[in-house]
């Protein structure tokens, strides 16, 4: 479903362990615990309902860039899932909106950067066009709009594993809100996909 001008959800997506991590003690590149999650057909449906309303991709530096050195091949990979692919489709050819502090140009097509706080880049996208803003795994991203309770719609993938260190998504002090469960569903591995929805 998409939503008309003035009217734009903003929904977040991000995979995170039982213990709350986004990623494990040896530092952000450490996904050891979530690969063998990640092309579950769990994780597969997921991908597909995190973009299918949303017309805006709004990341971080690190994640666009990331994201820029893998998910276009995939795009062109014809032997590639259709659900990975269609996502990889979807993130080469829509609107991406990278906030960033040191760069200079934007890092692939159909993109710009802006060097402002998340909160009113937010409001700015809110005020045009139509279609969910996505926040794709950026975390400070995710992060700054949660202390600011801008995000309508989390889409979580909850992994059975306690990984034991690295960096939580709901730190102390985030403003109190309340959830409302849109979607569950469980995978073979035990891993768990949710939408909430934000109750305001």
């Amino acid at each position: 479903m998409t939503h008309s001008a003035g009217d734009r959800r903003v929904t977040a997506n991000l995979a995170l362990s039982l213990d709350g991590r986004y990623h494990g003690p040896d530092g952000a590149g450490d996904f050891r615990a979530f690969a063998p999650y990640v092309t579950t057909e769990v994780a597969r449906n997921h991908l597909t309902r995190i973009w299918e309303g949303a017309t805006t991709a709004l990341l971080g530096r690190v994640n666009a860039e990331g994201f820029l050195g893998y998910w276009p091949s995939v795009a062109a990979d014809e032997s590639a899932d259709p659900r990975d692919r269609g996502y990889a489709k979807w993130l080469v050819e829509t609107e991406k909106v990278v906030l960033s502090t040191t760069l200079a140009e934007a890092p692939w097509e159909h993109s710009r950067v802006v060097n402002a706080p998340a909160a009113d880049v937010v409001a700015g996208l809110k005020s045009t066009g139509a279609g969910d803003i996505l926040v794709n795994s950026s975390v400070s991203v995710i992060k700054a709009l949660l202390s600011a309770d801008l995000l309508d719609r989390l889409y979580l993938m909850v992994l059975p594993e306690i990984v034991g260190g690295g960096r939580r998504l709901f730190d102390d002090g985030l403003p109190s809100s309340a959830w409302r469960l849109a979607h569950q569903e469980t995978g073979d591995l035990g891993e768990i996909a949710l939408v909430y929805d934000r109750a305001r």
